[in-house]
């Protein structure tokens, strides 16, 4: 399998697929951000991609993002479609910034990994449903 990548900067360092250490490919901030306490900003990541026909990339955050910059994907996972796939389609991470920061050019900040996409499902209305219930929103485990 393979994708397609354009670079709008010939200086940032190109993905790269690490076999048998993640399943995640890292992407780079394409530009310096200065951020304050309480901004938002779409960070531009610098490349456009053409994913696999079926397929969807899955974006968030390193684990190391906050810790170093500070920063939240207020997106909680960024989900870029197939046909997000021309020259000028750049992938970026809307983020706040939660203290000051600032992110230099090509410092990883974000991971992605490509997924089949969700097969057609048919939406059935009904009345009621057969299972049991569970007791409520995090009721797992509990007594």
């Amino acid at each position: 399998m393979e994708i397609k990548v354009v670079y709008h900067n010939k200086e940032l360092l190109p993905l790269e697929f690490i076999e048998n250490k993640s399943d995640w490919i890292d992407l780079r901030c394409a530009e310096k951000v200065v951020l304050k306490k309480g901004e938002y900003r779409l960070i531009s990541l610098g490349i456009s991609v053409e994913l696999p026909k079926g397929y969807e990339a899955h974006i968030v955050p390193r684990s190391s993002t906050f810790k170093n910059y500070g920063i939240l994907q207020t997106n909680s996972m960024g989900v870029v479609d197939e046909s997000y796939s021309g020259n000028n389609d750049i992938w970026r991470m809307p983020v706040l910034a939660t203290r000051d920061t600032v992110i230099g050019f090509n410092e990883r900040i974000c991971q992605f990994r490509i997924m089949k996409k969700m097969e057609r499902i048919d939406i059935v209305t009904i009345e009621a449903l057969s299972s049991e219930n569970r007791g409520g929103f995090g009721s797992t485990g509990k007594i």
